[in-house]
């Protein structure tokens, strides 16, 4: 991972891909905890077995290193919580985005973490 400080307009140009990949991440958490559930109690899942399950863990720790590699940084995945680092008002801050949201619409004090999250 960089020290990439994005401004408001690169971090909101990157979200629709983000958005997109964070898609593939929902979709491979959902098949990675039927696939978990299956093989720990004993039964079967139309969606695989091991050689599945590491395929998907292997695809959603792809995603997440390109984030890091792009300066994104990776806050959570179950929700998918990514924050891009950047500058307001002369305060270190996190723009904040989470699985769920439509748009860049959050941010917070570097300090606070998610708990600070404030509008932009």
């Amino acid at each position: 991972m960089d020290d990439r400080i994005f401004t408001l307009d690169e971090a909101r140009a990157l979200l629709p891909a983000v958005m997109e990949e964070a898609a593939v991440v929902i979709a491979a958490r959902a098949d990675l905890a039927e696939i978990d559930f299956a093989r720990r109690t004993g039964g079967g899942s139309e969606l695989g077995g091991l050689p599945e399950l590491k395929g998907l863990q292997a695809r959603i720790e792809e995603i997440l290193s390109g984030w890091n590699e792009r300066g994104i940084e990776v806050k959570g995945i179950a929700p998918v919580l990514v924050d891009f680092p950047s500058v307001l008002d002369g305060f270190s801050v996190r723009l904040c985005w989470i699985e769920g949201e439509r748009e860049l619409g959050w941010y917070h004090r570097t300090e606070l973490g998610f708990a600070g999250r404030r509008p932009l």
